[in-house]
């Protein structure tokens, strides 16, 4: 009887040693005595299978991201935090993944965005020899895990491109696990690692660069706290441009005078969907509706930081400009962008719990409408008060989902004029608090075109980064890294930039 599809592939051997195999056992036994499989128990303890075809990049970095215990911060399933590929989504659409697969870049973006610490290095930016260390390094640890971009057909297997991490290194036979991804298709196996370093130096036709290999870790803590950058919607090719390339070049074309004149020129020409481009970093959960809201000790701490961080923000000298600014009579009655004045607050918990509630059952959000929001303020334990924004979820297949997102609540009182809706005041998300933040996070030599000399040294005053406390800071360099990283993507400068990175975000 004639069956349809594939089950499994046989593998060439050689070059390659199935892992299961005697031959395997006996270079994972030797392996384990040198120490060179230190790095292998947490990466097999969360071994995926790819779900798709085109999801190898996908299934290795969240398999690499759960064996270094990296909390996504976001919920998974029921109350999981736990990644899976269908999270994997800030840097390109699922669907064109599904479609196209990733790039060697891209895998780079999403484990930034996922809070991991990345040194990526395409084989014409390092050498074998290089390669060997690291792979070494991170066979003798739990800490740091290789991930490698190679070709298939160098090994005498089917297929193209692929992604897969490296589980462990056997010194005297010089050879390296490869832990595939594609558990359907071909088991575990050994690969001279002189092999994997050719397969490695190969040219991916869709990106015209060269493959290569990257080392995650995890950052000393986690990267953004409360604002982080998305470029899962195609605008943010024209946002960025705007920041990094067009407001330079205004700055230096207009006869800027005062800090007013400055903030009117970035702001009033904002691209539309600006909102769509720094994100909010929700706290978001079921709604629970068995005898009211609570908080665990973890929400409770979260929420601190994340308050800590708004009033730093609303600390700055910066944060007093953007807000008088954006509440006098000419950025609110004339041109300058929607997107850089206040939404309304209804309109936001909708997004927010549409998303959510997308996160919660693993369902596209783009097809959810959200039919009632409130807000409520309450306190937890005598603790001071926490503002929850709950809503109701239908989503496509016609479920309904109650979310509750926890709201860091704002101490500064600010009047308002008739553009501002009233409710928004003392309450995050606001305009005032992203705008600051995102000039902060702006290059340094974005303000070098102004020509007035005293004001462009009261601007590097506003913007200086080392003044900022250190939660401030460190949330404000990883959004600049963030910036330098999309800047390289849609430049197509990553093969140049990628050094960098690690640089910046570690």
């Amino acid at each position: 009887m004639a069956m349809a599809g594939l089950y499994r592939r046989v593998l060439p051997s050689p070059p390659a040693i199935d892992f299961a195999s005697p031959e395997g056992k006996q270079l994972f036994s030797e392996a384990m005595q040198s120490g060179m499989m230190e790095g292998f128990f947490k990466l097999v303890s969360n071994f995926q299978t790819q779900s798709e075809p085109a999801y190898c990049g996908l299934a290795t970095l969240a398999m690499v991201l759960n064996a270094l215990a990296i909390d996504p911060g976001r919920k998974w399933k029921g109350p999981w935090r736990w990644y899976d590929e269908s999270m994997l989504d800030c840097c390109e659409p699922l669907e064109k993944v599904k479609a196209e697969g990733i790039s060697f870049g891209k895998v780079v973006c999403l484990a930034h965005c996922s809070g991991a610490k990345v040194e990526a290095f395409r084989t014409n930016q390092s050498t074998i020899d290089d390669f060997r260390k690291h792979v070494i390094a991170c066979s003798t640890s739990d800490d740091c895990h290789v991930i490698s971009s190679y070709h298939r057909g160098i090994f005498k297997q089917t297929g193209t491109g692929h992604f897969s991490p490296i589980g462990g290194y056997h010194a005297g036979k010089d050879m390296a696990l490869i832990l595939d991804v594609a558990r359907f298709k071909y088991p575990p196996h050994w690969v001279p690692l002189t092999l994997l370093w050719e397969a490695m130096d190969t040219i991916d036709k869709a990106s015209g660069l060269r493959r290569g290999f990257m080392l995650i870790s995890r950052l000393h803590r986690a990267p953004a706290l409360l604002y982080t950058l998305s470029c899962k919607h195609q605008s943010w090719i024209s946002i960025a441009t705007y920041l990094l390339d067009d407001v330079p070049h205004l700055l230096k074309e207009a006869d800027v005078k005062d800090i007013k004149k400055v903030l009117s020129v970035i702001l009033s020409s904002l691209p539309p969907n600006f909102g769509d481009f720094i994100k909010w970093v929700a706290e978001v959960r079921r709604r629970e509706d068995n005898g009211g809201p609570s908080l665990s000790q973890e929400e409770k701490g979260r929420l601190a930081v994340k308050e800590e961080v708004l009033k730093q923000v609303q600390e700055t000298v910066l944060y007093r400009h953007v807000t008088e600014f954006l509440l006098s009579e000419r950025s609110c009655c004339t041109n300058i962008s929607k997107e850089a004045r206040e939404d309304n607050l209804t309109d936001i918990a909708a997004r927010v719990c549409c998303q959510g509630a997308g996160l919660l059952s693993g369902l596209d959000s783009s097809g959810s409408c959200c039919q009632e929001t409130c807000v409520k303020c309450f306190k937890v334990n005598g603790d001071k008060p926490v503002t929850v924004v709950s809503g109701t979820v239908v989503n496509s297949r016609g479920g309904e989902q109650g979310v509750d997102m926890l709201v860091p609540s704002s101490h500064t009182e600010l009047g308002s004029c008739g553009c501002t809706p009233s409710n928004r005041i003392g309450m995050y998300p606001a305009s005032n608090d992203v705008l600051t933040v995102l000039l902060l996070a702006l290059p340094p030599n974005t303000w070098s075109g102004v020509k007035e000399e005293k004001l462009l040294q009261e601007i590097r005053s506003l913007v200086s980064t080392e003044s900022l406390p250190t939660l401030l800071q460190e949330e404000v360099l990883h959004l600049r890294g963030q910036l330098q990283l999309l800047k390289s993507c849609k430049d197509n400068n990553l093969e140049e930039d990628l050094g960098a990175f690690g640089r910046i975000f570690s």
